[in-house]
């Protein structure tokens, strides 16, 4: 595996997933997990962004709770991953997912895409922390208690309509808060459906969100 050890700003070192392409990367992505770790899931879609050309870091922000974490997605697995939460610190972990940023800048422009946890961390990385080009958020449920603050630079939202765990008042409040924003919903998917090894997983909602994260990652790592 393509494991790089990053140092933080408070000097906590943890691991990150790390891949590049063959040829001049076209910038560079922050991968941000789910609370199931940089598992084979996260590491697809880190694969997926390379054969788009980019430089593809993920870090592994749960290493300050519990080093090398990552986890499948059966009952006993998400019910392990969900108490790992209780030691969850979004600021500690925002100082990480900044370390990843800084590790892949001379590579170009610099987006996220996050998925759940991620896709929350996506929105606050967006509002809290400089030198991002744009924000992919999946699925975020967290996004909702800081959708007053301001994005400093263009975000796209994605969700699904029948997501048991976000209700429309928490995708609704996010919009009506972001008017600027991309945002996505999607019929006949729920929480997770872009993962394609969940059971919650929807084959045409994933594959339209993910060309449309595409085409928005082109757009603003473009840029000069």
């Amino acid at each position: 595996m393509n494991i790089t050890k990053l140092t933080a700003s408070d000097g906590f070192e943890f691991e990150s997933y790390l891949v590049k392409p063959a040829s001049k990367p076209r910038g560079a992505i922050v991968v941000l997990q789910e609370i199931f770790g940089v598992n084979s899931h996260i590491r697809s879609i880190c694969k997926r962004l390379v054969e788009n050309g980019y430089v593809v870091i993920a870090p592994a922000i749960f290493d300050r709770i519990q080093p090398g974490f990552e986890s499948g997605y059966t009952s006993e697995e998400v019910a392990r991953a969900k108490s790992l939460m209780q030691s969850f610190k979004i600021d500690t972990a925002l100082l990480d997912l900044d370390a990843a940023r800084e590790h892949v800048a001379s590579s170009g422009n610099v987006g996220l895409v996050g998925f759940c946890l991620g896709g929350s961390l996506s929105w606050l990385a967006a509002t809290r922390l400089n030198g991002f080009s744009c924000a992919s958020s999946f699925y975020g449920g967290m996004v909702q208690q800081f959708a007053a603050e301001v994005a400093r630079c263009p975000v796209q939202f994605h969700y699904g309509v029948d997501d048991a765990s976000i209700p429309a008042e928490n995708y609704e409040e996010v919009q009506k808060q972001n008017p600027e924003a991309e945002f996505y919903l999607y019929e006949n998917a729920g929480h997770g459906f872009n993962c394609d090894q969940r059971e919650s997983y929807a084959a045409k909602p994933a594959s339209i969100a993910w060309t449309r994260t595409l085409a928005f990652l082109q757009t603003n790592l473009s840029k000069p």
